[in-house]
């Protein structure tokens, strides 16, 4: 067993079960969320110098102007775009470091991510491989055109903030899907949209800050 999984204080389940506890506490109600939460080890995705500081609820650099998402937010979106059922194929765009991936990879059948930062998706397929997460495929790429080689999705979900929510996603949406991401600029906030068979509808939640969602191969 490598350092970075070995029972160092940051990485005791003490530590893990203090976030699920909190997250708990923030309005997190789904329990296969939590326990998928308390399953992936945050700390193999953070710099060594954050890593004490892994399992608090905050947002951490990544450099490349990237961060890994807090822990509640992370929940909190893969809730809602679970909704209670059983997830079969996700997309995620923005793998960053892949932690939310594989937090995904326990919720979902299939997990497809994208990342347009080479840098971060090389980092990310090394914490693929630690992990064996051998249902989330990552690939390099702009993620704002989404996989339509692998659609539909029954949920897509956005680590990045978009000003509009892209045609191309929307159509690679499985009737009965949802969808998660951030919208706006200056203030963001949480969007689901749900396809059924009349159409999209769009309902907005609470206030976030996100990175900015960016065009092109980097």
């Amino acid at each position: 067993m490598s350092v970075r999984h070995s029972g160092i204080g940051m990485t005791s389940q003490r530590t893990r079960n203090r976030l699920i506890e909190r997250l708990r506490a923030e309005g997190i109600q789904d329990e296969v969320v939590l326990a998928a939460m308390n399953a992936v080890p945050r700390h193999i995705f953070v710099d060594e110098a954050l890593a004490s500081r892994a399992y608090d609820d905050v947002a951490l650099p990544l450099g490349f102007g990237q961060t890994i998402s807090q822990p509640y937010i992370v929940a909190r979106m893969i809730e809602i775009l679970r909704n209670g059922k059983q997830l079969k194929r996700v997309l995620e765009v923005g793998t960053g470091c892949g932690y939310q991936a594989a937090v995904l990879a326990q919720v979902a059948q299939e997990v497809y991510s994208v990342e347009r930062i080479q840098p971060l998706y090389e980092r990310a397929q090394q914490h693929m491989k630690e992990l064996n997460a051998h249902n989330v495929t990552l690939r390099y790429a702009d993620g704002g055109m989404g996989l339509p080689e692998v659609a539909p999705f029954d949920g897509i979900i956005m680590a990045a903030a978009a000003t509009h929510v892209a045609p191309a996603l929307l159509s690679q949406l499985a009737p009965g899907g949802r969808m998660v991401l951030p919208l706006g600029a200056q203030e963001q906030y949480l969007c689901l949209i749900e396809r059924d068979e009349k159409g999209y509808r769009e309902t907005r939640l609470e206030a976030v800050k996100f990175v900015p969602l960016l065009m092109g191969k980097a």
